[in-house]
């Protein structure tokens, strides 16, 4: 049975999203209809808007949506009418790296996150008045810039019915990715050093878990100082303006050769090799930022090999979501990981506010609320 919902439409590469009635398709096996009451706003939606990551237009996006499940597909037992739910990537379950308890690089991440459709090829959105017309959508197998979500099963992390969805929406992608890059990618280890290069909402999460991974030197780097102010509040230790001439000699210096573990949050290459050279012996770094598809780095390579560097891309934090995003939830609870001092609420008719807000950086984490 389809339906028809409002949803955030992007027609072109770099047009403005416009509030829009589209039609959502007949579920699934394994799919969940869900009643989205809140969205965070990621970067990585504003640059697949921008034609920056892979997208076609029109286009829904949204990978951080929260709601209510309103009905389930046949093969759908672990989810039920009526359950909160919040809501991250979508994955395959089936490949090498699903089985081995690593989704965040399931073989078909590509194609069930970016692909616009399923993997049978299907659409599950189209546009009433152009409906022969294919509409990019299924993004991260959910596209919850809308005020129902037709949801692939993989994406849903079932919460309890007192979990404030508008709070933890932002869990699905950006908060988890940064917390994860600090706990399961670099498995930072208490009284080590570590720098983040980006106080936005991924570095923020970084350094909130680097403080509960009890790290004794948490560095963070960034453009803004009122971000790294709030960065010392979450747990930095040290900040540094990004456009300090010599930043990595800096950096080095609080624990000499250099630190033990970095995680970059921008994607720019320049940084991305500050960050390298800013490691020690035996130093471990990682990207979580996403540059344009073709985007390189240098290295010295000899550095490298000498102090045994290392190197890693890291991808959703390497986190499976029921498992990360409730123990995010649950140190949230203890007052370790106040994500509450990054997130700005926004009326979903106020959506154009939230997104110029989050280009330019006046705020951290937009969340529109759609009731």
């Amino acid at each position: 049975m389809s339906c028809t919902t409002e949803a955030l439409v992007v027609d072109s590469a770099g047009a403005d999203p416009q509030l829009k009635t589209v039609s959502l398709g007949p579920l699934q096996d394994k799919e969940v209809l869900v009643e989205i009451h809140a969205t965070g706003i990621c970067h990585t939606d504003i640059a697949c808007m921008e034609g920056k990551l892979p997208a076609e237009f029109p286009s829904i996006l949204g990978h951080e949506g929260a709601g209510v499940v309103l009905n389930v597909g046949q093969n759908v037992s672990d989810v039920q009418v009526g359950d909160k739910v919040l809501i991250s990537y979508s994955f395959c379950g089936n490949c090498p790296q699903c089985t081995s308890e690593h989704p965040a690089y399931c073989q078909n991440m590509v194609q069930m996150n970016f692909g616009g459709k399923r993997l049978d090829g299907t659409r599950t959105i189209s546009l009433p008045n152009d409906p022969t017309r294919d509409v990019f959508a299924n993004f991260f197998g959910q596209s919850s810039l809308s005020r129902i979500a037709l949801v692939n099963q993989s994406s849903l992390v079932p919460v309890p019915a007192s979990t404030p969805l508008e709070l933890f929406a932002p869990l699905g992608c950006g908060l988890q990715t940064g917390a994860g890059a600090i706990l399961n990618t670099l498995k930072v280890k208490p009284g080590s050093s570590v720098a983040v290069f980006g106080a936005g909402c991924v570095g923020l999460s970084a350094i909130m878990a680097a403080k509960v991974r009890k790290a004794e030197i948490i560095v963070a780097v960034d453009l803004q100082p009122a971000r790294l102010e709030l960065a010392k509040e979450l747990g930095a230790t040290h900040t540094f303006l990004g456009t300090d001439p010599n930043l990595a000699e800096r950096i080095r210096e609080l624990r000499e050769p250099g630190m033990d573990f970095a995680l970059d949050c921008s994607g720019a290459p320049a940084v991305i090799e500050t960050m390298i050279d800013c490691l020690g012996i035996r130093g471990r770094g990682a990207s979580v930022g996403a540059p344009a598809p073709g985007r390189k780095v240098g290295v010295d390579v000899f550095a490298h090999l000498t102090m045994g560097k290392e190197y890693v891309g890291c991808h959703q934090g390497d986190s499976t979501p029921r498992e990360m995003i409730p123990s995010l939830i649950q140190q949230n609870e203890k007052g370790m990981f106040p994500l509450e001092k990054m997130v700005e609420y926004y009326d979903v008719r106020n959506y154009p506010q939230a997104f110029e807000d989050m280009k330019k950086g006046r705020v951290i984490k937009p969340v529109l609320r759609w009731f």
